[in-house]
């Protein structure tokens, strides 16, 4: 358990030191004005430090304002980092709190005489979470409430309407706050200025600096995935090298995701998915420095979406150890004439041997024949050399079959019949339009833009992975990780025939491996 987590702990539940039920039960019976109450503490934001401080500061002050009553703290109730605003959240210790008030004790028997909080926006913000607090509060006769505006009468007639008021004006004013940050956002953001919060990975503090380290592993991690790396790949080397993200926890999968497809790493700025533009529709292009280009960008997050649908989590699926199980098959010819044709395996090759691994085909129990067996090592690097070679033809021609986008003009007529819808409407001439024909035009010029920037998106992608293929595709080769050359071998390659050499310990002859092209060959 973290600092964080066994502070909020201390602070929930019956304080320390607070006599038995049986022995508060008879301190009530000697003095009948004493007041048992419980607090109530909540903050929305726990801070960039995440330490709790809020709701300790709050418990604090609720304590010494309970000894100055002469009232005992019998339960506290905390909700750490939770907004009372938003419908979708869940206020565990809230809930808790409107039972125990229903129920008249604590889990543990003790009676509640009276809340306290330091604000009543601490414990509610919406009109429905005021009329179950007050409807509990007040199933009991002659509780006290105090919070910062001194003692208030929550039985008192009129009460109600008050409460539905002042919860109606803070409900207004965390909305206009809202709108507030979502308009500097905005502003912000056009002006191409940064609005992160944190320092992002790949930037020094200032957040427009790069940091060469994180920002050539974010470079490589996009040229890896364009090329076929995995994110599952990309999260282990970066756990392996000792990257961190910029809060100090280790990367997962999905962390990892948001950097790569994050446009600032490309200079762009985003807003909820979509790329802020400027009034000519081109991007707005931020003050920091970019680690890659916009189309390095588009072929990265179009390669990521391709392969998990966007949804943000790891596909399954088995690991190979070894780079060709399941693309050898063995080519032993029974006497019937019929080929075994089994998938082979990869196995790790005995001690006394020079190399590391081996292929052969599965025993007869598991449906193989048994009777093929390869070194590992010259196989792997015999069928390297073929896919290499074949790859290198491929690059040579590749980029020259990708030609120019040929739909910015009809970009171009929707952005502009887009403008002129706007202008239309927003003029007092005889040829504006009303509301009724704006609305039902927009949502069709809006769909064809969106249809046509994903097509140049795609096009993007492609034009730059097209493009990668013309590096050195050897030198490249020997970067990509398991996963990566086997996909690679796998496009190319439909399988490859291993013929045995015969018995007795026989000099490796790469001739014995037959490779299957794909179909294009």
């Amino acid at each position: 358990m973290g600092k964080r987590e066994e502070l909020v702990s201390k602070l929930r539940g019956v304080p320390e030191g607070l006599p038995s039920v049986e022995e508060v039960r008879t301190m009530l019976a000697a003095d009948p004005n004493l007041k048992c109450v419980v607090c109530y503490a909540r903050i929305s934001f726990d801070g960039r430090v995440k330490d709790a401080h809020g709701i300790e500061d709050q418990h604090r002050d609720m304590s010494e304002a309970a000894r100055r009553f002469g009232w005992l703290v019998v339960y506290r109730y905390t909700d750490n980092d939770k907004s009372a605003s938003k419908e979708t959240v869940v206020r565990d210790d809230f809930e808790q709190l409107i039972a125990d008030l229903s129920a008249g004790a604590t889990p543990e028997g003790y009676p509640i005489h009276g809340v306290m909080a330091v604000n009543d926006d601490r414990l509610y913000r919406r009109p429905s979470d005021w009329e179950r607090y007050l409807k509990a509060f007040t199933s009991h006769e002659g509780r006290v409430y105090h919070d910062s505006n001194g003692m208030q009468d929550l039985y008192a007639e009129g009460f109600e309407i008050k409460g539905l008021v002042g919860v109606a004006m803070s409900l207004s004013e965390t909305r206009k706050k809202q709108r507030r940050s979502r308009n500097s956002h905005r502003s912000r953001a056009i002006r191409g200025q940064s609005v992160s919060a944190w320092r992002p990975f790949g930037w020094e503090d200032d957040k427009v600096t790069l940091r060469t380290n994180e920002a050539d592993a974010v470079r490589k991690a996009v040229h890896d995935v364009i090329a076929g790396a995995s994110i599952s790949e990309i999260t282990r080397q970066w756990k392996e090298a000792g990257f961190v993200t910029s809060r100090g926890n280790a990367f997962q999968y999905q962390t990892v995701k948001q950097v790569l497809m994050n446009a600032r790493l490309c200079g762009y700025r985003e807003i909820k998915g979509e790329l802020v533009r400027d009034g000519d529709d081109q991007p707005i292009t931020g003050e920091w420095d970019p680690i890659i280009t916009p189309k390095e960008w588009f072929a990265v997050t179009a390669k990521i979406r391709e392969r998990g649908g966007g949804t943000g989590t790891p596909r399954g699926g088995l690991v190979h150890k070894y780079l060709l199980t399941g693309i050898l098959r063995c080519g032993h010819v029974f006497e019937d004439g019929t080929v075994c044709n089994n998938k082979m395996i990869g196995l790790k090759a005995n001690d006394w041997l020079k190399y590391q691994h081996a292929y052969m085909c599965k025993k007869t129990v598991d449906g193989g024949c048994n009777k093929t067996y390869k070194r590992g090592d010259k196989t792997d690097a015999a069928i390297e050399e073929l896919v290499i070679a074949k790859l290198e033809r491929e690059a040579a021609t590749k980029a020259q079959e990708v030609p120019d986008w040929d739909k910015a003009d009809a970009l171009e007529r929707a952005l502009k019949s887009r403008r002129e819808l706007e202008r239309r409407w927003h003029n007092d001439t005889d040829t504006d339009i009303d509301d009724h024909a704006f609305f039902r035009n927009l949502p069709v010029l809006e769909r064809r833009i969106k249809e046509l920037r994903a097509d140049q998106r795609a096009h993007e992608a492609l034009r730059a992975e097209a493009e990668e293929a013309q590096e050195d595709v050897r030198k490249s080769w020997e970067s990509k990780t398991l996963t990566q050359k086997r996909e690679a071998i796998k496009k190319v390659l439909s399988a490859v025939i291993a013929v045995p050499g015969g018995k007795g310990n026989k000099t490796f002859d790469p001739d014995l491996l037959k490779p299957v092209w794909g179909a294009s060959e």
